[in-house]
């Protein structure tokens, strides 16, 4: 039977969402095929979280330990940290080095999906429409005033490299700008602001299968709040709708359009792309290299929605490691 590490964690604000995810993973594989071990990572803190007693620390140079007299080691890695180092491609180019297969996305695809000024840009060169934007660094001189004349008021600031909406802030008049920047760059040290596209926001779970695309159905998300926040995105202030009710092209589109990316992107395993959906057409968000993976997510909504139960659909996430 093959060791598999459910790797969760990281060092971001993402830190309890991703240990979410991974007891959510552990939780449903099929023990029958594999035998999984939640190994937890902050900061140079890196264990292994059994059942019952003490954590267990991991040797870093070759990824085992040492447990009941034996050392054990991984076959396999479900990489289930969002934010860094597990979604910025720190971890991936860890275990190439180890040559141990995770279900996460290469390095370079990691990296460029994580810094979402780049990835835009990127995006762009397919004539693909994404909200219009400005990136500072720190220390960066902010011209406030082109900024705030250029996008419009609201606008959202971000840091340009998080997830799940750490850091975001939605700025709706001039005296609320300093503090949303300060609160973008203590999450990152490149902050982005992006003008605000008024319309659905609409998002696409994909999963490779073998040699095989599965296109989930789509989902809507309608948030309570002022945009979909790390509140509205954990603490139950959306409202979810998955299939989502769109006319047929637009569906087709945005699945389409999904499946292109997917494949320019060089993606790997699971993801999920976002997108904002108005009257003047598509707006790609962002792609999320590793998504959410608890039994409320997104992701896991979609696959029960595509007829997968979620032992199916993370097992079967896990053979793709071996086939």
């Amino acid at each position: 039977m093959k060791n598999i590490a459910i790797v969760c964690g990281g060092n971001s604000g993402e830190y309890e969402v991703s240990m979410a995810s991974g007891r959510a993973v552990y939780k449903h594989i099929d023990t029958a095929k594999y035998r999984p071990f939640l190994v937890v990572i902050k900061g140079q803190n890196w264990e292994y979280l059994p059942d019952e007693g003490d954590p267990v620390t991991i040797d870093k140079s070759d990824f085992s330990f040492e447990l009941d007299g034996k050392h054990i080691t991984f076959d396999g890695v479900f990489n289930a940290i969002h934010g860094t180092p597990g979604e910025d491609g720190k971890l991936q180019g860890y275990f190439d080095l180890l040559k141990i297969p995770t279900t996460s996305c290469s390095v370079d695809t990691a990296s460029l999906s994580f810094n979402k000024f780049l990835c835009n840009r990127f995006i762009q060169s397919f004539g693909i429409q994404v909200a219009r934007s400005f990136s500072f660094v720190k220390d960066e001189i902010i011209n406030k005033d082109e900024v705030l004349q250029t996008l419009g008021l609201p606008v959202f600031v971000k840091p340009a490299s998080s997830g799940s909406s750490v850091g975001v802030s939605k700025v709706s008049s001039p005296d609320q700008f300093q503090s949303a920047v300060d609160k973008a760059f203590h999450a990152g040290s490149r902050v982005l602001f992006e003008e605000f596209i008024d319309g659905r926001e609409i998002a696409c779970g994909l999963l490779k299968n073998k040699k095989e695309l599965l296109v989930f159905p789509l989902t809507e998300v309608i948030s309570h709040n002022d945009f979909f926040d790390f509140e509205a995105k954990y603490q139950g202030k959306s409202k979810e709708i998955t299939p989502a009710e769109l006319d047929e092209e637009a569906e087709i589109e945005i699945k389409t359009l999904s499946s292109f990316l997917y494949r320019q992107m060089d993606c790997k395993g699971f993801v999920r792309f976002d997108y904002i959906l108005t009257k003047d057409g598509l707006y790609f968000l962002e792609l999320n290299s590793i998504p959410g993976m608890t039994e409320a997510s997104l992701l896991p909504q979609q696959a029960r929605a595509f007829g997968l139960s979620e032992k199916e659909f993370f097992t079967m996430v896990v053979d793709n490691l071996f086939t």
